[in-house]
């Protein structure tokens, strides 16, 4: 019996401890929440009549054939953009198309256009001229199109990396190039640009890829600034590993296609998803995205304010990696 009562004189005793924190602790939660909760349910009241902002808005995407430009193609079409969907691959464009029409939609829908190209040809005059013929403007480019690399440095030969350089940077420059001249005479527009994290951070056997994204990064932050008196937002997205056929279809050190799915792209992000988030970041104009996970984010906070952490866990990778790919050799 005493201990019971003990038991319950201890509880009181943290209760009314409790109730002389919260007259301390509890106005400042409050007067922390509540703003918090109104600026979450003002965001989202906005960010719901920013979609209709979509409606008869000209999305120009590159790699609308597979992967994340087709999940963008279908983000834009549903909240009613004019889609115009670009990839080398025709057929694949057709099958994009004909999903998109058969798509449950949210707004007023315009019919996608499909315009073939090759971002290693970079000529693309001809292509906007005929985009600008049929629809009169072009409000959002978003340069998506690109190839990743699997490779070490000593063992690549040089066209694989003037390939990689030639669809990555030099075509999505030379497109943005094409488009902006009409968007500068609008003075209006928006340019995005789809990087990656190997674009912040370069990784061992990813040596073009990274430095492709890099490129890109640069030009991005260069054109930001020149364009911003036209009215012509920039966004730079940096995506994590997205699931996708990426890896599938990267080229070797020899040009050779990789022809297999690594486990951290299948593990990735669902290209819906990104493609959702990329969408709500080009209506809140943003200049930057950085779109992934924990680890991700720790190797850019390491990059940019601990180099000498970030070199080691490098130079530790890419040891782990010989070691792996030596193992199997001998396994050969």
């Amino acid at each position: 019996m005493f201990m019971f009562k003990l038991f319950v004189k201890n509880r009181m005793s943290s209760f009314k401890n409790l109730l002389a924190d919260f007259h301390i602790v509890g106005p400042i939660g409050l007067a922390v929440t509540i703003p918090w909760i109104m600026y979450r349910m003002f965001s989202a009241a906005w960010l719901r009549k920013s979609y209709n902002d979509l409606i008869g808005k000209v999305v120009v995407i590159t790699g609308a054939s597979s992967g994340l430009g087709e999940a963008l193609a279908h983000e834009f079409y549903q909240y009613g953009a004019q889609v115009v969907l670009c990839a080398r691959r025709r057929q694949e464009l057709e099958r994009v198309r004909t999903d998109l029409l058969h798509s449950q939609c949210k707004s007023t829908t315009y019919p996608p256009i499909i315009v073939p190209l090759d971002l290693s040809e970079p000529n693309f005059q001809n292509h906007v001229d005929k985009v600008l013929s049929i629809t009169g403007k072009i409000d959002i480019l978003v340069n998506n199109g690109g190839i990743s690399y699997r490779g070490l440095v000593k063992d690549t030969r040089i066209d694989v990396d003037q390939r990689i350089m030639a669809v990555n940077y030099f075509g999505t420059v030379a497109l943005t190039k094409a488009v902006l001249t009409d968007m500068l005479k609008q003075k209006q527009g928006h340019i995005i640009f789809i990087s990656s994290v190997q674009g912040l951070v370069a990784l061992p056997e990813r040596s073009a890829y990274s430095a492709s994204k890099h490129a890109l990064q640069a030009f991005a932050d260069s054109l930001r600034a020149e364009v911003a008196q036209y009215n012509i937002p920039v966004t730079i997205v940096s995506p994590g590993y997205i699931k996708t056929q990426l890896s599938i279809n990267a080229l070797t050190s020899t040009g050779k296609v990789y022809n297999q799915m690594d486990a951290t792209t299948e593990a990735g992000y669902e290209p819906q998803y990104a493609a959702q988030e990329i969408v709500k970041g080009v209506l809140k104009k943003k200049k930057e995205m950085v779109l992934c996970g924990l680890l991700p984010r720790i190797a850019i906070f390491l990059r940019r304010y601990l180099p000498f952490v970030y070199f080691f866990v490098m130079e530790r990778r890419a040891r782990k990696s010989r070691l792996r790919d030596s193992a199997v050799g001998k396994e050969k």
